[in-house]
């Protein structure tokens, strides 16, 4: 499974950097292929492009705040492809999303 997201919170410091290790972990534990933008303190790094949002199984929004890009996800939104969470959900909770994501793609 292939799954791309997007982590953001109000400071862009703490919890934009603890959702994006919570995917990244959880993912690889799974043997899953992870890709993960952060929009910071620092910017927008790791930076996701249309062709892998589109070759993406699911897309996890794991934010707080507006994003920007966030028309590249309009297409898998309409498909019921998107996982919306506040990342301090994401932290506590990955096991539990992680498993939501693979629900979205039986």
């Amino acid at each position: 499974m292939k799954i791309v997201a997007v982590t953001a919170c109000p400071t862009g410091v703490a919890h934009t950097y603890m959702a994006q290790e919570a995917i990244e972990n959880e993912c690889r534990k799974r043997g899953f292929e992870v890709k993960v933008e952060t929009q910071g303190s620092m910017g927008i790094e790791n930076e996701l492009e249309q062709e892998e949002v589109d070759a993406a199984d699911v897309v996890i929004l794991a934010v707080a705040i507006g994003i920007e890009g966030e028309d590249r996800f309009e297409e898998k939104s309409m498909m019921n492809k998107v996982i919306n969470v506040d990342p301090g959900e994401m932290i506590k909770h990955p096991v539990k999303i992680i498993n939501q994501a693979e629900e979205l793609v039986k």
